[in-house]
């Protein structure tokens, strides 16, 4: 693998999309205009998806997997799931989410390897950094997921087609040749993200303006990104039960389908309009982790959601945020359901001051805990920092000359020792300095991990 020298910016605003800012569709404006009376719609955005990425990244570093059944998983154990599944191992049916024992059954041949999320990453940036050798990436939604808007002169149909090609053939050539990939091209990312989906492993379908909407009469509505279980249930209910019956209506009254403000937003989606993305807003910071078989009673449980929330103050602070809620939840053993407790905080991103919160509400999972038949089992544990906002500017120095046990005092400490805590951490790997014990038997290790929609940073796999 050549890994660049100095990675570009994972997500990147294009200088052509801010160009052509003026170029996207406003929804108010549309909904005056006659139901077939729609606007131009060039091929403005590339989608490439990279194939079965975790275990292609495992193929590359692995050349004695290639060519084999391989699905990648969290921990070496058949009661875990397989969080990736090789092209060969998907022709056996074998999926991500389908348990290592399953998958054993279904291929015996099939080769189980540990999960390396922090080399996930590493190629996640050389992958880019191609992409941006031959189109600027405009969003970056997952780890194996880039969009690009195309300029006024990539946007025909023979363009965007060379172009994807060069991307694909540039990743296989400079990244990895196991590296291969899914594009899709359409008036939007919807419909490009779409349009990636309908050929595997390494595809290229475009949608123009002139196909829309009949190519997509063949699909069924699950297949559009949005449409879940309970939104098909629902839209069958309103008497939609296939796209065609979806476009077919007016804009207004598919909204009404759909349900909510801007309901008929998918409708013009779906014909090939290009609008505007909502905005959004990050309102949570969070980890959570499954616990091995030997360490789902009360005190590991303990000591691994002091580490998660540790993580994720961490967090907290690398962004800039500070809290004014702490969650903690779990699953026991025997129980589907997720049980959830919460307390506040003081608006803050100190370490010291969350741990000293999660003390406070620990006891109340353990009293739950002790409290079902089979006694305290839990077989996940999660922390969440929620109601976040920007935190303040630093006002360390209006605290230097109070009391040292006046509040704001040990507030302003905490929070300069927290920080202390994660420039050494990334220096010189994880728990390099922790707060509280790591010792008194083994525990179960809290690594950074690859979250859908979310990209960890490389610095995270020093905490």
């Amino acid at each position: 693998m050549l890994l660049p020298e100095s990675p570009l910016p994972a997500a990147a605003s294009s200088p052509g999309g801010q160009a052509r800012a003026a170029d996207d569709c406003d929804l108010r404006q549309l909904r005056q205009l006659p139901p077939l009376d729609l606007p131009p719609r060039p091929l403005r955005w590339l989608f490439l998806d990279l194939n079965s990425y975790f275990a292609s990244v495992e193929q590359q570093l692995q050349p004695s997997l290639r060519g084999r059944p391989v699905i990648v998983a969290p921990v070496g154990a058949d009661t875990t799931v397989a969080i990736a599944a090789s092209v060969e191992a998907k022709r056996f049916g074998i999926r991500t989410g389908t348990p290592v024992w399953e998958a054993k059954q279904k291929c015996r041949d099939v080769i189980v390897t540990p999960a390396r999320h922090d080399r996930y990453v590493e190629f996640h940036e050389a992958i880019v950094a191609e992409v941006w050798r031959h189109v600027p990436v405009t969003r970056v939604c997952s780890i194996d997921e880039m969009a690009c808007r195309l300029l006024d002169n990539e946007n025909s149909r023979d363009a965007a087609v060379a172009l994807a090609q060069r991307i694909k053939a540039g990743i296989v050539a400079r990244v990895g040749e196991r590296l291969t990939s899914s594009v899709g091209i359409a008036p939007n990312r919807l419909l490009a993200k779409l349009a990636s989906d309908l050929q595997k492993p390494d595809g290229l379908v475009v949608f123009e303006a002139a196909d829309l909407p009949d190519a997509l009469y063949p699909l069924r509505l699950r297949e559009i990104a949005g449409i879940g279980a309970k939104m098909e249930a629902r839209l069958a209910r309103d008497g939609v039960n296939d796209i065609r019956q979806l476009l077919g209506r007016r804009p207004r009254d598919a909204g009404h389908a759909w349900g909510g403000r801007d309901g008929d937003r998918l409708w013009f989606l779906l014909h090939g309009v290009d609008l505007p993305d909502k905005p959004t807003q990050s309102r949570t910071i969070g980890h959570s982790h499954v616990l091995s078989p030997s360490m789902r009673g009360p005190e590991p449980a303990r000591l691994t959601a002091r580490r998660l929330v540790l993580k994720a103050a961490s967090r907290l602070r690398r962004k800039g945020y500070r809290a004014r809620l702490l969650v903690l939840h779990g699953r026991f053993e025997d129980d589907k359901s997720t049980w959830r407790a919460s307390i506040r905080l003081p608006a803050t991103q100190d370490s010291f001051v969350i741990l000293d919160r999660l003390d406070a509400l620990f006891p109340r999972l353990r009293e739950a805990g002790r409290a079902r038949t089979g006694g305290f089992r839990l077989r996940m544990i999660g922390t969440t920092l929620a109601e976040i906002e920007p935190a303040a500017g630093e006002q360390a120095s209006l605290w230097a000359h109070l009391d040292p046990e006046d509040p704001l005092a040990r507030e302003s400490r905490g929070v300069h020792l927290s920080r202390a805590l994660d420039r050494i951490n990334e220096r010189w790997g994880r728990n390099a300095v922790s707060v509280g014990p790591l010792h008194g038997g083994r525990l179960d290790r809290v690594g950074t991990k690859i979250a859908f929609g979310r990209i960890p940073e490389l610095s995270e796999f020093h905490e």
